[in-house]
């Protein structure tokens, strides 16, 4: 009787200690997602799939990030952890669900956790956050932070401007790092830093750093997923475009309605007979 051959080994998702882990190691391959079809495709591809609130800008419509809600996180992290099997699935916490005591931010993110299914959640803020970090990883809900340009301060910052440019601003980025990865973060996300700047933060920093703008000196990389399928009208500098999704798509829309007003579709082996 021949052998029978080995079931192939089912797919694990990987775990916040895994990426936790990769410090110094292999990049972190990072995407935005918010989508059950694209995160379908990217999850083969990508260590950590982040349901980020840039999806009020690039999928509502939104001039910022900050008019989106917790409800519009949960119904799209939900939508990834479905379509998932492999990356893990970090949620965006949204403007306003946990900036005002760590005891808000608990029942925000306890609230994603449970209605997604997600592996943990993000948050903007250094220092400033670093208590309330501390009170959810104590809590069991593991947090990426964000440190650098962070875009739901933008009016305070006075628009998505490029952080470090000024050296006398370096220690306090550096403090913010230490800050979270002291409070528990497993990795931090850095957005908008100058390279020189980037590279020192992410020497010392004992957590993964996750670069977005930030050159190649982090742990690993992640992108809005629409810029970097060149889905929009626009990128910021540090967007590499990987393909040009607005151009396949005006091309097939094109065909499609070319072909509906010329009657030849559908056609005889598309029509029920």
């Amino acid at each position: 009787m021949s052998a029978q051959p080995p079931e192939s080994a089912p797919i694990r998702r990987l775990t916040v200690p895994q990426i936790a882990a990769r410090k110094g190691a292999e990049p972190i391959v990072a995407l935005t997602a918010s989508h059950v079809q694209f995160a379908r495709i990217l999850d083969a591809h990508c260590d950590v799939l982040l349901v980020g609130d840039s999806l009020g800008m690039v999928s509502h419509g939104f001039e910022t990030t900050l008019p989106v809600s917790l409800e519009l996180m949960i119904a799209h992290g939900a939508a990834v952890v479905r379509g998932t099997a492999r990356a893990l699935v970090v949620v965006d916490m949204p403007f306003g669900s946990y900036e005002e005591s760590p005891q808000v931010a608990f029942r925000s993110a306890a609230r994603i956790m449970a209605e997604t299914g997600c592996q943990a959640v993000k948050l903007e803020g250094g220092a400033r956050m670093a208590e309330t970090i501390g009170f959810l990883t104590a809590r069991g809900i593991p947090v990426m932070a964000h440190i650098g340009l962070t875009p739901q301060s933008s009016n305070t910052l006075g628009g998505f401007k490029t952080q470090g440019r000024d050296e006398d601003s370096w220690p306090l980025h550096h403090a913010d790092a230490a800050a979270v990865a002291e409070a528990g973060a497993f990795s931090v996300v850095l957005e908008g830093m100058v390279e020189p700047l980037a590279a020192q933060v992410s020497a010392a920093c004992p957590i993964p750093t996750i670069g977005i703008g930030a050159s190649a000196a982090c742990d690993g990389q992640i992108l809005v997923m629409e810029d970097m399928l060149g889905l929009g009208d626009w990128a910021p500098k540090f967007v590499r475009k990987f393909a040009d999704l607005r151009g396949e798509v005006d091309r097939a829309a094109g065909a499609y309605a070319a072909e509906v007003r010329a009657r030849s579709f559908p056609a005889e082996d598309e029509t029920y007979r």
